[in-house]
């Protein structure tokens, strides 16, 4: 018998670390080649790690809702297993899975087996000049807020992470370094409940904390008449077929895609940190879909290539599979610009937060019948308000209002949204 240990794996380009959202496996469970031993998250997008071999699991690195980097150990495995490292890599290479890649790293040691579901440690010595400390933003914006150099903290979190707790020792006294322990994820007290926010949550936390310090939002608040609008999808869903059921969504996005061929500047990403923003030629709209776990933002590629029907047809699929859990993670990532909505719910005017390191987007709000003064007498016009936030670092105000009344004549015009240029 011997000890295998399993790391974890380089789950997608630019990945540096994943969250563990679930255990498939414990300490003590025997376990067959191609088990699923976690599930961890990382862009949104959930990836499962499978064992290479079969065997008894002896220790596991950490809990549900903490951070590993990546090419840290994962699980050992005790086994009889022959498993070598050019055989393990060979095995998944093979692997094609639907979500992302699955690659698992392992290395053979002698290890004595161990009932540890933490390590003994994980402290770090402090950081040399330019290497970059692990992180998160939401600890990385504190840290700036406080003057604190994150190169002379010491983490104790996984492969030296430096969590909110080393930053709390370091303003109580700036030489303490000890190692932090992980509280239960819910603690139930007289008249109280503490949750720990882990999983998609935690992700949306620190993305909307990042956008929200970071990003100094402008927001314009424009009415728009969609009666015509209204009618023409009525029209068309009449003679639709087995085409998808149009909503109003499929024309707010092509009418997008039409202002920013006025305005490329809209359809960019503002990379603060170097100091350069990059315009994209293709329109890759997020979605902003809600789900029974919290907010996931699907991209629909290339939406200046597509027709409205073409539109309503990706955005029904991806919606489906953001809501049921089965969205690749290739789905979840790349968006130029995004679109929010929150449909009948909608409230008259909404503030959305920029989808960081995009520079607008575009929020829906809920369709009401009001009387409209036509010059003559009151008629009822269905009207819709819609709420855009751009980044003023980058887009200034009137080039932003510019940008809303041209979705606006869009819109309450829709023959010009199929003409050409």
């Amino acid at each position: 018998m011997k000890n295998i240990a399993i790391k974890l794996p380089d789950v997608g380009e630019g990945v540096t670390e994943v969250e563990i959202v679930e255990w498939h496996v414990k300490v003590g469970d025997e376990v067959r080649e191609d088990d699923v031993l976690a599930a961890v998250l990382t862009d949104k997008a959930t990836v499962e790690i499978p064992s290479l071999c079969s065997g008894k699991i002896v220790w596991l690195a950490t809990d549900v809702g903490d951070v590993l980097a990546v090419g840290s150990e994962l699980v050992h495995i005790e086994t009889s297993d022959d498993v070598k490292i050019e055989e393990a890599k060979e095995t998944v290479a093979k692997l094609q899975p639907d979500n992302a890649s699955k690659e698992v790293d392992v290395s053979e040691q002698k290890l004595a087996p161990s009932t540890s579901h933490k390590p003994t440690s994980n402290l770090s010595a402090p950081r040399k000049e330019g290497e970059a400390p692990l992180a998160s933003p939401a600890v990385r914006h504190r840290a700036l807020q406080g003057g604190i150099d994150l190169r002379q903290v010491v983490g104790s979190g996984p492969a030296g992470r430096i969590t909110h707790e080393d930053l709390n020792r370091v303003y109580a006294n700036p030489v303490a370094q000890s190692n932090a322990g992980v509280g239960n994820a819910m603690v139930e007290q007289a008249g109280q409940t503490d949750i720990k926010i882990t999983g998609l949550r935690k992700k949306i936390s620190e993305k909307m904390a990042l956008a929200n310090a970071r990003i100094p939002h402008i927001t314009i608040v424009e009415e728009v008449d969609v009666t015509s609008i209204e009618d023409l999808r009525a029209k068309l869903n009449d003679d639709r077929g087995d085409k998808p059921k149009l909503t109003v969504l499929p024309f707010i996005t092509a009418a997008i895609v039409k202002a920013i061929q006025k305005q490329p500047e809209m359809n960019a990403h503002y990379y603060d940190d170097e100091g350069f923003v990059r315009r994209y030629e293709g329109v890759h709209a997020g979605i902003a879909t809600m789900t029974e776990n919290g907010l996931v933002v699907p991209v629909l590629r290339h939406a200046e290539a597509k027709s409205v029907w073409d539109i309503a047809s990706e955005l029904v699929r991806l919606s489906a599979s953001a809501r049921d859990g089965t969205a690749k993670r290739e789905e979840l990532i790349g968006s130029t610009i995004t679109i929010t909505s929150l449909g009948p719910l909608g409230a008259i005017a909404t503030t959305p937060i920029i989808n960081h390191p995009e520079v607008a987007i575009v929020g829906v709000n809920k369709i009401v019948v009001r009387p409209h003064w036509d010059g003559a007498e009151f008629v009822p016009r269905k009207m819709m308000n819609i709420s855009s936030s751009f980044d003023h670092r980058i887009i200034d105000g009137w080039d932003a209002a510019v940008f809303v009344q041209r979705i606006k004549t869009l819109l309450e015009t829709p023959a010009l949204i199929f003409m050409g240029n």
